[in-house]
């Protein structure tokens, strides 16, 4: 297990959070008709609110808020039907919790409006590569920025933790052109986004190798289709093995975990995080 050190992570209106010690839960809310668990629970304005402040009653300190499915046959929606979606979320949250809000957007846009009405937090599932303006904003508001790879879209290299250096050392590279402080990244290796089963399975095996990086870690394995074929569970009766995961990737060093189910993710989180705590405490005694 790698050693799991604490880092703050710099994001919009002058806020931070610090990260590592401790686990860190990020809830999904799909306001959305047709993301792939959920699709049409969240998509009214009260219920994404109502549904965001439960999740940071079970324990969530960010709440990531889409408007777009990403899906692999997600119908593409337009940037003002996206905005129409997340902005008055995002409004209406920023005078009701101290969470931190994120606004689920590759659309440079979509971000600038949702960071002017109270976001904290870019995440970009295409790791600033499809539209690096992202990146220029970023750096202009001090906004949080989750830089996610992806394999859609382009031709991937043979190797997983390969692929993900690749990737990631392009958009970083993009992120620091611009500006953007490195205490305002986090990355994300993106779970499930044209990636198979076996693909999916030996990234969690071999996790540790991106802390390379030496930035703060997101697992985002919530109900993805690998793990319906571990256990052959359909997706919304997937929160148990997505617990899993978390826990498996929290022994790995990951410091966020974006997640539908919050309350089954906290708990298990929580025992990974006891015995990284009593792993600290042994090494203390035998120093």
């Amino acid at each position: 297990m790698s050693e799991i050190n604490g880092d703050r992570w710099q994001v919009a209106h002058g806020r931070s959070l610090e990260l590592g010690r401790s686990s860190t839960i990020m809830a999904i809310i799909n306001v959305t008709p047709d993301s792939f668990s959920d699709g049409g629970r969240f998509e009214a304005v009260d219920a994404a609110v109502e549904h965001a402040l439960a999740c940071v009653t079970e324990g969530a300190r960010i709440v990531d808020i889409g408007g777009e499915s990403t899906r692999p046959d997600a119908d593409p929606v337009s940037a003002s039907e996206e905005q129409g979606r997340v902005l008055p979320v995002i409004e209406a949250l920023r005078g009701k919790t101290d969470a931190l809000i994120s606004v689920d957007t590759y659309r440079a846009d979509t971000a600038r409006l949702a960071v002017g009405a109270g976001a904290h937090i870019i995440n970009d599932v295409f790791g600033l590569q499809r539209e690096p303006e992202l990146a220029n904003l970023a750096a202009q508001t001090g906004a949080g920025l989750c830089i996610m790879h992806t394999g859609r879209d382009r031709q991937k290299l043979p190797d997983v933790i390969d692929d993900q250096i690749a990737f990631l050392d392009r958009s970083l590279q993009i992120a620091a052109f611009t500006g953007v402080a490195r205490e305002s990244i986090v990355l994300d290796p993106g779970f499930g986004f044209a990636k198979d089963v076996d693909e999916n399975l030996e990234l969690m095996a071999r996790f540790e190798a991106l802390h390379r990086f030496g930035l703060p870690l997101v697992a985002g394995t919530s109900r993805k289709r690998f793990i319906g074929a571990v256990t052959g569970r359909d997706a919304a009766d997937r929160d148990g093995g997505t617990a899993a995961t978390s826990a498996i990737l929290r022994l790995q060093g990951a410091a966020i975990f974006r997640v539908h189910n919050v309350a089954i993710n906290r708990d298990a989180l929580a025992v990974a995080d006891a015995i990284i705590a009593t792993r600290a405490k042994s090494r203390e005694k035998t120093s």
